[in-house]
């Protein structure tokens, strides 16, 4: 699962998606998806195994390399129902029609982007009426709280003042409030609908760290999952999964 942190924050991200999914369309419906930055395709490809028609949209020549690679190991049913496309979250709109998809996933993105507002409304375009939008994002609340826990407490008091953030690859990125995309998200026509935070005990874990077994893995899911869904727990959770819904 490549990783405590990563595992969790998959784990928890598609028990969050999935209980929205459900919520909102018809069970069985075959859903039109656009993953914005898939990575190597851990939700692009679990979505295509649920039945769902999933596009991917990435501009790193490495990442759409691992995602074709990922796709041959895939059944023909499920390849067929998965496309590839390079090119830039920034430019969905040259890319696609509007409304042309009921789910857009744009999972650790939006800390590589200077300017998210005009990035945000083009994949609102993009969203069919009553359609769901899927953002996580490094959460700039509580970006102080890695730093400071680690004992870091020139990087922890920066944090309180700037959302930049030195990243585990070394880049310098941002973080986002969720008030600010709150009222992003209202001025794009696709207010926020739920919110979750995602790794709120697991953050501290060292890179490489593998997850437990078995029984011990699935409490420690469930204590994730029990504190992203609880107050005051999520509020200062590493990661803000955002839902938003197309009006």
């Amino acid at each position: 699962m490549g990783g405590l942190r990563n595992a969790v924050r998959q784990e928890l991200v598609a028990r969050q998606l999935d209980e929205q999914i459900v919520a909102r369309f018809p069970v069985g419906r075959r859903l039109r998806v656009l993953d914005v930055g898939p990575g190597q395709g851990t939700q692009a490809l679990r979505l295509a195994r649920a039945g769902h028609e999933v596009t991917g949209l990435e501009s790193d020549p490495r990442m759409v390399a691992a995602l074709r690679e990922a796709l041959t190991a895939e059944p023909e049913g499920i390849r067929e129902r998965v496309r590839v496309v390079e090119g830039d979250g920034r430019d969905a709109g040259a890319h696609f029609h509007p409304g042309a998809f009921d789910v857009v996933l744009c999972h650790g993105v939006l800390m590589y982007v200077t300017e998210p507002d005009p990035m945000l409304a083009g994949l609102a375009r993009v969203l069919a009426p009553g359609g769901l939008l899927s953002l996580l994002v490094r959460n700039a609340d509580a970006l102080a709280m890695r730093p400071g826990l680690a004992g870091d407490w020139g990087t922890a008091l920066a944090a309180f003042d700037s959302p930049a953030y030195v990243n585990r690859l070394g880049l310098t990125v941002r973080a986002d409030r969720r008030e600010t995309l709150t009222a992003t998200l209202a001025g794009i026509g696709a207010p926020l609908h739920a919110w979750y935070g995602v790794r709120v005990f697991t953050d501290q874990a060292a890179e490489g760290r593998e997850p437990p077994a078995g029984e011990a893995l699935e409490r420690l899911l469930a204590a994730e999952d029990r504190a992203g869904r609880s107050d005051p727990y999520r509020a200062v959770a590493a990661l803000l999964h955002l839902c938003g819904v197309r009006g």
